[in-house]
């Protein structure tokens, strides 16, 4: 064990964030913690870092080696990019810090091991003598390691880009990680291109480090987590397995306790039933009394809260033409130095298009060039009927000063102030969110305003500009799942391969002043193995109760026929289970896919 946290409780003022935090990091593990936004992750991993004190609960911690990325990078104009680099958690600050200790503890005398402290104090020296010269080289390293140039070290950390921030901070743990036990990182995939996110999964996997890792990234949860912590209602709940696994689980987890609940009110309500006829008829006896006395000790079961969900959909106007964008050897350019050229597309009605690369590469300026924004050279020819709708991730369209509601107001009219209350409440966005100053809202608050507001265009083509940067998970999906049955045609910029895989059809992967486009998601793009189709036996079940098979990627409805073969049964076992799945005796044929030559079903 190297960290552990018990039943840890923090309140500011009268919001209670924890009620009961629990946490044990061990050796080699690698930890997902997720939640809502404002759940309190933040939160309790500063505590966990002695940065927040708990209001009650313990902290254990075996090592002072532990490293921190914070969730939003260093943005000062006092430390520059060398500062940032060596601040605390790192080995040589380390070595100062234990340096001021003892010259502290010097200071004040008693009964000390003045020998030893001697001693101590001059092999630090020492250490951080020799630290110097390696430690220059061990810096710019860590900034090329990650895609920054060297020159970045002396400038102040306000003049980068966000991406170039979160570099920087990614740098800083790379300058750790040797030294560190523990790396703590908070959303480390914002605002990174999909290459450097991949280059952090490779460099994780082969870390010595235990990692706990605070992310939306449902993609790099799965391939990086062997643990999932979630934070609910102030407690904390634990599934073994990726973020996959934990949605399976916790699925099974709600179903076994709503049937708790229920077996558990029908009882007590019989009990308090029979109570009371007792009391009615023996009303001259106290034998109810009894009765109502084992009511108070039946076991409680708690009914499970079901958690708010966004319910949108995105409207399409009347479709535009067959063809809604065709370029021909489309050329950008930004003060005469060329960013795209040559470029050839056919974006067809209907189609949904993810466009992704690395930062810089010019996936937003091609989105720019295609809306008229910016000036392009070449062909390009819009469908006449095409109504676009166009979200940036800077939400510039949003005046900062206005409320949400005024926001709204302002499109659809200032009398109509219920249905404003009505469209943002779809958004989650209650109470003093829509009576608040956009500006002071948090990141997620404002893409649920821009997505509001896009909600109320009549459009039959969207442009999205990172839709889903600053969402919680439960916001991603329901954004997915609106742009899915969205009827028009749908081009977005993305570093979400998650919402590549499940929305997009096709890929336009911008690279080296090129913009190809592939036919099918992000997955099959990067060389995911040849798709075979095989026939097996099958069993027929009829479904009982409505269900989601996440493994499959399916809702079911009472009354449909599904048909399992043996080798999808552990996908489906769950539900029958739970009795929402009946096998009625019946047996086929069912064609399914495999992903290698042996025969192996996979999963689509």
């Amino acid at each position: 064990m190297l960290l552990r946290a018990d039943s840890v409780t923090k309140s500011f003022g009268p919001i209670h964030v924890l009620t009961d935090a629990s946490i044990q990091i061990n050796e080699h593990d690698a930890i997902g913690l997720i939640g809502i936004n404002g759940a309190g992750k933040s939160t309790f991993i500063k505590i966990l870092l002695g940065l927040e004190p708990p209001d009650t609960g313990e902290i254990t911690q075996q090592t002072n080696r532990i490293g921190y990325l914070e969730q939003f990078p260093e943005s000062s104009h006092e430390f520059t990019v060398r500062d940032v680099l060596g601040r605390p958690y790192g080995h040589i600050e380390n070595i100062k810090h234990r340096m001021a200790a003892i010259d502290a503890a010097m200071a004040q005398g008693g009964d000390l091991d003045w020998n030893a402290l001697a001693m101590e104090y001059a092999d630090l020296e020492q250490k951080l003598a020799n630290c110097d010269i390696a430690d220059k080289s061990k810096l710019t390293d860590a900034l090329e390691e990650v895609g920054l140039s060297r020159d970045l070290m002396d400038r102040p950390m306000d003049t980068l880009s966000g991406g170039e921030r979160t570099k920087v901070m990614l740098s800083r743990i790379l300058v750790q990680a040797d030294e560190c036990d523990i790396l703590i990182m908070d959303e480390p995939t914002s605002h990174l291109d999909i290459d450097t996110i991949e280059w952090l999964e490779n460099y994780l996997l082969k870390t010595h480090c235990s990692f706990l890792v605070v992310s939306h990234d449902r993609y790099f949860l799965d391939k990086m987590a062997t643990r999932m912590v979630e934070i609910e209602n102030g407690e904390t709940r634990e599934y073994k397995g990726n973020y996959s696994d934990f949605v399976m689980k916790k699925m099974i987890d709600m179903n076994r306790m709503e049937k708790e609940y229920l077996r558990y009110s029908q009882n007590k309500r019989a009990q308090e039933k029979i109570a009371e006829q007792m009391h009615h008829d023996q009303w001259y006896m106290s034998t109810y009394k009894t009765r109502e006395k084992m009511i108070e000790k039946m076991e409680s079961k708690e009914k499970p809260t079901a958690e708010k969900e966004i319910t949108v959909r995105i409207q399409a106007a009347p479709k535009s033409g067959k063809n809604v964008f065709t370029a021909k050897d489309l050329g950008i350019a930004y003060d005469g130095k060329p960013i795209l050229e040559h470029v050839n597309l056919e974006i067809k009605k209907g189609d949904k298009i993810g466009i992704f690369g690395a930062n810089g590469q010019g996936k937003s300026t091609l989105v720019k060039a295609l809306v008229g924004e910016i000036p392009y050279t070449g062909e390009l020819w819009v469908a006449p009927g095409a109504k676009i709708g166009y979200y940036s991730q800077h939400h510039e369209d949003l005046d900062l000063r206005l409320t949400a509601e005024g926001q709204v107001l302002q499109i659809i009219g200032k009398d109509r102030r219920a249905d404003a209350r009505n469209l943002l409440a779809r958004f989650l966005l209650t109470g003093e969110d829509v009576t608040r100053p956009i500006g002071t809202l948090s990141g997620g608050q404002r893409c649920r305003v821009a997505m509001t507001i896009l909600l109320l265009k009549e459009t039959n083509v969207l442009i999205l500009d990172e839709p889903t940067n600053y969402l919680d998970i439960p916001a991603r999906h329901a954004i997915e799942e609106a742009l899915t049955e969205y009827d028009g045609t749908i081009l977005t910029v993305t570093h979400d391969r998650y919402f590549l895989d499940s929305v997009c059809s096709k890929v336009i992967e911008v690279k080296d002043g090129r913009a190809e486009m592939f036919t099918g998601n992000y997955s099959q793009k990067r060389g995911r193995p040849t798709i075979k189709e095989i026939v097996l036996d099958a069993d027929e079940y009829r479904v009982l109760a409505p269900f989601t098979c996440w493994a499959m990627g399916r809702k079911y409805t009472k009354g449909e026929r599904v048909l399992i073969t043996p080798q999808e049964m552990t996908d489906y076992q769950w539900a029958i289970d739970q009795g929402k799945l009946k096998k009625t005796g019946g047996r086929q044929r069912k064609k399914i896919m495999v992903d290698d030559p042996s025969g192996t079903p996979g999963k689509l």
